[in-house]
This record gives structure tokens, sequence and C-alpha cells, in this order.
């Protein structure tokens, strides 16, 4: 199978070359459609073998995916965005899977760089090349809506995922968002189709996310609580209209098996919404948090973390209900809920922190400084984790190591919080401490 990889782009001469060296070796063709660029970009794109269309920017991301998509000739297509690259180890996965002949679409995992919440999500960006796959709604555009009509015909077709990390997310770091200007973009874009389809559960969950981190709080909470009880509504009244994530575990299939273990171990799943759910209680914890109401933000972190979705997306949703837990001194609770996220994902720096942080609190000293050093050895630069390790150093009596772990903190503050470099600095002085 032949896989082709189609973008929308727009001034992204920054971006572009890492993405297209990303996939060099893994696509057998590019697509790219202009929407308007000034700089670069087209240049840059067809220095690396892309068919550069061209198509006048509509403020409507579907539209313009699906006039992306008319150019390509693959059997499979590859949608990724300027500020996304592939992750080198998951070429032969994605080869393996476009061999398997059941499959419509294969959902991949995607990682936000930076993310200050939940830093893992599940796109449908790998699906074959079929003439009825378009995308729906202007913002956050997806296909899922006309995979679930064709599946609905055409039943012998299968979804599945890969667990492995496919896709690395640059754009949602906060310093770009800014510049960008990318959250009142995407409100007006889903403001305007939101007034046009108010019954749209999608739509709701992610609006009103958007309306809690640009911090209209209330206004969020409103949309998020329609979300969620429409999608109770719905849950009473399911029809077989569902897109089937089936879950098994693609990677590893030998080509010549791939069929046959494919359809042995598929268990169709029927979790449809459930994602959407799934940040519908997210996100409204997170809301709650916001007016300190910790009781209901634990109920709905809670409900969040028991839905039968794939374990990495719970990964916030974890470390949030870990925290708020913190707050309301379950310490055993917080505990067991870092110790989860860190069995989701060992490289979750975070959840070692916050770790390190309830085991202080519990007085587990020597627990608290392996979570401070395993944080460390994750990202060597971590302020906090070095602060809060010399803290507990010394709690333990070890003056000397406490004071190297100290002095690398004030080291590292001063390159990015010279306040707190100071604050810290002083506060050493006045312990009579060096």
């Amino acid at each position: 199978m032949k896989l082709s990889l189609c973008m929308i782009v727009k001034n992204e001469e920054t971006n572009l070359p890492k993405c297209l060296q990303s996939v060099e070796d893994v696509v057998d063709e590019i697509v790219v459609l202009d929407t308007g660029s000034s700089d670069q970009t087209i240049q840059i794109a067809e220095q690396f073998g892309a068919k550069v269309h061209y198509f006048e920017w509509c403020n409507n991301f579907s539209t313009a995916r699906n006039e992306a998509l008319k150019y390509v000739t693959r059997d499979w297509i590859l949608v990724l965005d300027a500020d996304e690259s592939l992750t080198p180890e998951i070429a032969p996965y994605l080869q393996e899977a476009i061999n398997i002949q059941d499959y419509l679409l294969i959902n991949l995992v995607r990682q936000e760089i930076g993310a200050t919440q939940s830093p893992y999500s599940l796109v449908s960006r790998l699906f074959r090349n079929h003439a009825k796959i378009k995308f729906d709604r202007p913002y956050h555009a997806l296909v899922d809506d006309s995979i679930a009509a064709i599946s609905t015909k055409e039943t012998y077709w299968q979804i599945g995922y890969l667990p492995e990390v496919a896709i690395l997310h640059a754009g949602y770091q906060k310093a770009i968002i800014s510049q960008q200007h990318k959250y009142g973009k995407a409100a007006a874009a889903m403001e305007e189709f939101f007034a046009a389809n108010p019954d749209d559960v999608y739509v709701c969950s992610k609006l009103g996310a958007l309306y809690v981190e640009m911090g209209k709080i209330n206004e969020g909470m409103e949309l998020l609580n329609q979300g969620l009880s429409q999608m109770i509504g719905n849950q009473l009244n399911q029809s077989n209209n569902q897109v089937h994530k089936d879950k098994i575990r693609l990677r590893g299939f030998q080509n010549s098996q791939s069929r046959k273990v494919g359809n042995s171990l598929s268990q169709d799943i029927k979790e449809t919404n459930y994602d959407i759910l799934y940040e519908l209680h997210y996100h409204l914890g997170i809301a709650h948090t916001h007016f300190k109401n910790f009781n209901q933000a634990i109920s709905h972190y809670q409900a969040a973390v028991k839905l039968p979705i794939y374990p990495l997306l719970k990964l916030g949703g974890y470390n949030n209900l870990g925290n708020l837990l913190k707050v309301s001194a379950d310490f055993l609770g917080a505990k067991n809920a870092y110790e989860t996220a860190i069995k989701i994902d060992p490289s979750f720096v975070t959840g070692y922190y916050n770790l390190g942080m309830v085991c202080k609190a519990m007085g587990s000293l020597v627990e608290a400084i392996d979570c401070y050093d395993k944080a460390i050895q994750l990202n060597p630069d971590y302020a906090e984790a070095y602060q809060n390790l010399g803290v507990v150093l010394l709690k333990a009596g070890d003056v000397e190591t406490s004071l190297a772990a100290f002095e690398y903190a004030i080291a590292l503050h001063e390159k990015n919080n010279p306040q707190e470099a100071q604050r810290l600095r002083q506060g050493l002085q006045d312990m009579g401490l060096k």
C-alpha cells in the first residue's frame, strides 16, 4: 500500500522543514494545499518534492482539508499540520497498519509538546483514500462523522489505533498560541458553527474547554454541562451509527499474518464518544477547580478516569485528580493517582515530581528523594525538582548534598525566574546556609 501526506499550509517556512523531514522515508507522495503564503513556504514544500496546489482561505479548515484530499492519488492518507512531525519510531508500524486489508481508519496518538494539561490525544489522521471520507466542522476538523456513516453501510470495515506516540505537536505552547492569536481565531470559528449546530456535543466540549482556558469560566461551564447532559441523553438512546474503535495492538504484526492476527484480536468495542465524555468531565474538573469547588472537581476527574478509553489519554485526569486530593489532605489517594499516572507513562516527569511532593507531605523522605531524582533524570533542567530535592535532603540531615541541589536550582532559576533564584538564595542565607 502507498501512503500520501496531505497538508494545508500558510506562511509556515519555520515549521515546514521539520515536518517534511520527518516523513521523507515514510510517504510516497506529498500533497500541499497553500492558502495564501507570502513567505518561502511554497519553495520549501517543492524542495521536498511536494505537489503544491492553491486555495483561497475561507476561514473553514474542513473546506480546505477536503479540497486538499481531491489531489491525493495514493491508497492511504496521512494528515499533518506544519507544526507537527512524525516520531522516528512510528514509521514501521504505520506501514504494517496500512497493509491490513480490513482497516478504514487508524487513529494515532499525538503528544502536545510543552502542554500544561493533558499531554496526549488520539487523532483520526491516517485513513484510506475513500471517496466518501471527508472532514467536518470549521475548526478541529474531523473525518469521524463520515467514517461513522461509511461504517454503518459498509460494515466490513474496522477502525484501529497505534498505541505508540506517532505525532509530536508544538502548536499549543503558550508563546505560540499568544503570538498567533489562536484562541481568538478558534473561538470565532467554533462560535459561528455552534450557532447553526447548537446540539453538537463535540463543539460543546471543544468550545467550552476553550472558554475555560481563556478565563471565561462561567460560559465554559455552561457549554460543558450542556454537552454532558446531551451525552447522558444520547447514551440512553444509543443507535448503531457509531464509530467502532477496535482495541487491538497493531505494532509488531508480520505482513503475511496481519489480517489473520488483526481479525483474531479485534474486540469491536463500541466506545464512540467516550473520548468526548472524558473531555467534558476533564474540563469541568478544571472549571470547578478555578472556583475552588474541589469536591465537584474531584467527582468529575474520578468519572473521567473510569471511562474505557486508551489509558495514555487519562494522564492529565489522574494528575489533576492527584493534585486535588493532595490539597484535600487525602495523601494516600493522591499518591495512588500519581502512581497510576506513572504506570501509564513511565516518562511522565510531572508525575514523578508530584509524587515526590506528596511523599514529602507524608514524611516518606526516601521515596520523595527517589521521585525527585527520577524527575531530574528525565528533565535535567527541572529547577523546582532540584529545589524540593534540596528541601527533603535537608530534612533528612544530608546538608552537603542538599546545598548542592539548591545550587543547581538557583542556577536554573537564574535563567528563567531570577526573582525565585534571589528568594531561594536569601532563604538559605537566613537559615545560616551558604
